[in-house]
C-alpha cells in the first residue's frame, strides 16, 4: 500500500512538473494590409475593440515598419529574420523555398524545438512554400479542389471572396470583378470568418497536448478587394469618413516614388486606369478598408476569447501583426510597395502573460525583429544563420528602451533608412554599378505626412549625406549583393 502511495505521489509530482515547465504557446495572428488605422493606435474613428484590448494588455510599437512594403516578400524577409536583398525577397511572387531554401524558418526552428506548428490561412503568399516546416497547412478550400487543379491554384482562383452570383460570374467569366462588396452573410461565411472557425477548433484540441503549439491565424479581408458581412459596413457611414489631407504628391517628390497604383488600376472594375479617382469612389474604397478592419477585429476577438475560455491564455503569448501597410489616396496613390511611411508603418502589438508591461512603445523596431524575439521569449538557442533583426524583449520589459537608430527597407528601386526624425531613400538602378536615380527626404518631426522632399535643400545637406552614407555601408550587401 504504501509502494502504491509512493509511485501515485511521483507520478504526481512529475505531471505538475511537466505542466509547469512547459513552454508557452505562441498564437501569431497576421494581417494582409493593415495598416495601423486602429483605435489604439489613435484613429477614433475606427471601431476595433478587441485589438484595443489586447494592446492595452500588451506592448504596442507605435513606430513599426516592415523592411519591404509587399506581402511574399515581407511574409519571408519576418519568417526568417533576414533583410531583403538584392537578388532576393524581391516582391509578391517571392518563395523562400527557391530563395533561401537552406535558411530554417522561425516555423522550422520551433517545430525543432518541440513545437506544434500550424499554418492557418495567409502565411507565406504561397500555400506550398516551405511546407515541410509545419505540421499542418491549412486554407480555407485550398484542398477540396476540382480534380486535376493543384491546390494553391485551386486557392489563387477562389481568394477574391465575392458572394454574390453576379461578382462571382465576373470573376469567373473575365477573371476580374469589384474592388468591394458589401456581402449580406454571416461572420463565418466568409473565407476569414472560416477561418477562424478552423483556429478555434485548433486551440481546443492543442490545449491538453503535451506540447506547446505554434498557431497562425493569417486573415485576407483587408487585401482587395475589400469584402465584409454588411453589418461592419454599417458601423461606418459614408458621409463621415475623411479622406486624407495629403492627397497630392509630395513638393519636389521624384517622379519615381510615385507609383502606378496598378494592384487597384489593373485588377479591378470600374476603376480608371490613369488621372485621379473621384472622391465619391475614393470614400466607397475607404468604407470598404474600414469595414474589413472591424470585420477582422471581430474575428480577432473571438479567438482570444477561446484562448480565455480554455484556460491557456496565460500561457499563450499573442502577436498580432501585419506585413506591410496600405495607401488610400495618401500621395495620390492606392495600395502598398512604395517607399513612403504609409506602405512600410505596421501595427504590432506583443502580449506576453509574464510581462508587467503593458505600455505603449515609440521605439524603432522592423519585422526581422520578430524571430530573435519570439526564440528569447521562449527560452530557446538561435538558428543556424544570422539572424539580422534584434529581439525586442528588453522593449517588452521597458518599453522606453531604444534598440536601435534607425530601421532599413527596401521596395523596388527604392533603399530607406528611417530614424526616429527623418526617412530617406535613394532610387538606384537594378543592374551595373547601382546608380543613383533619385532621392527624397523627409522630417518626421515636423512633417511626418511626408508633404515635402527636403533632399535637395542645402540646409539638410548633411543630413542627406549621413543617411546616404549609412545605407551605402551597413547595408551594402543588401543593395549590391555579395
Amino acid at each position: 500500500m504504501r509502494r502504491l502511495n509512493y509511485t501515485f505521489l511521483i507520478t504526481f509530482l512529475l505531471t505538475i512538473f511537466s505542466c509547469n515547465s512547459k513552454k508557452p504557446n505562441v498564437l501569431l495572428l497576421y494581417m494582409d494590409d493593415l495598416r495601423p488605422e486602429l483605435n489604439s493606435y489613435g484613429s477614433n474613428h475606427i471601431i476595433s475593440p478587441n485589438i484595443d484590448r489586447l494592446s492595452e494588455k500588451g506592448v504596442q510599437f507605435n513606430e513599426a515598419y516592415a523592411n519591404i512594403a509587399v506581402c511574399g516578400a515581407s511574409r519571408a524577409s519576418m519568417l526568417t529574420g533576414i533583410y531583403p536583398g538584392k537578388d532576393y525577397f524581391i516582391d509578391h511572387k517571392t518563395r523562400t523555398d527557391t530563395e533561401k531554401k537552406d535558411i530554417t524558418t522561425l516555423p522550422r526552428h520551433l517545430k525543432n524545438n518541440g513545437y506544434t506548428t500550424i499554418s492557418n490561412g495567409k502565411i507565406y503568399h504561397f500555400l506550398n512554400d516551405k511546407w515541410q516546416d509545419w505540421d499542418e497547412v491549412w486554407r480555407p478550400y485550398a484542398f477540396d479542389n476540382p480534380e486535376g487543379i493543384e491546390p494553391i491554384d485551386w486557392w489563387e482562383s477562389i481568394w477574391k471572396d465575392y458572394q454574390t452570383k453576379e461578382n462571382k460570374d465576373l470573376e469567373k467569366s473575365k477573371g476580374i470583378g469589384p474592388a468591394f462588396e458589401i456581402a449580406d452573410v454571416n461572420d463565418s461565411v466568409l473565407i476569414d470568418g472560416l477561418l477562424a472557425n478552423k483556429v478555434i477548433k485548433d486551440i481546443k484540441r492543442l490545449k491538453d497536448e503535451s506540447s506547446p503549439f505554434f498557431l497562425t491565424a493569417g486573415f485576407i479581408s483587408n487585401h482587395l478587394p475589400f469584402v465584409a458581412p454588411k453589418r461592419f459596413w454599417d458601423m461606418y457611414e459614408y458621409d463621415s469618413i475623411i479622406l486624407p489631407t495629403n492627397q497630392n504628391p509630395a513638393f519636389d517628390a521624384p517622379k519615381i516614388s510615385i507609383s502606378k497604383s496598378n494592384e487597384l488600376r489593373s485588377g479591378y472594375l470600374d476603376i480608371p486606369k490613369k488621372g485621379d479617382l473621384s472622391q465619391e469612389l475614393s470614400k466607397k474604397l475607404t468604407h470598404g478598408y474600414y469595414a474589413t478592419v472591424s470585420y477582422v477585429d471581430h474575428l480577432v476577438g473571438k479567438i482570444i476569447k477561446t484562448l480565455k475560455d480554455e484556460g491557456i491564455e496565460k500561457n499563450t503569448i499573442i502577436i498580432f501583426v501585419s506585413d506591410h501597410g496600405f495607401n488610400l489616396k495618401e500621395h495620390s496613390q492606392w495600395g502598398k510597395y512604395t517607399s513612403h511611411r504609409i506602405s512600410g508603418r505596421v501595427p504590432l502589438i506583443i502580449y506576453d502573460p509574464r510581462n508587467e508591461s503593458n505600455t505603449n512603445s515609440n521605439s524603432l523596431v522592423e519585422l526581422v525583429d520578430i524571430y530573435p524575439t519570439v526564440i528569447e521569449l521562449l527560452g530557446l538557442n538561435k538558428p543556424n544563420h544570422k539572424l539580422e533583426g534584434k529581439s525586442i524583449v528588453n522593449i517588452l520589459k521597458n518599453p522606453d528602451h531604444k534598440n536601435k537608430s534607425h530601421v532599413f527597407m527596401k521596395n523596388a528601386k527604392g533603399y530607406t533608412i528611417k530614424t526616429a526624425s527623418y526617412s530617406y531613400t535613394e532610387y538606384l538602378k537594378l543592374k551595373g554599378n547601382r546608380q543613383l536615380i533619385d532621392n527624397m527626404l523627409f522630417d518626421h518631426v515636423n512633417d511626418v505626412d511626408e508633404t515635402m522632399n527636403l533632399s535637395n535643400d542645402e540646409n539638410y545637406k548633411n543630413i542627406v549625406d549621413s543617411l546616404s552614407n549609412l545605407l551605402h555601408t551597413k547595408y551594402k550587401s543588401n543593395i549590391y549583393g555579395l
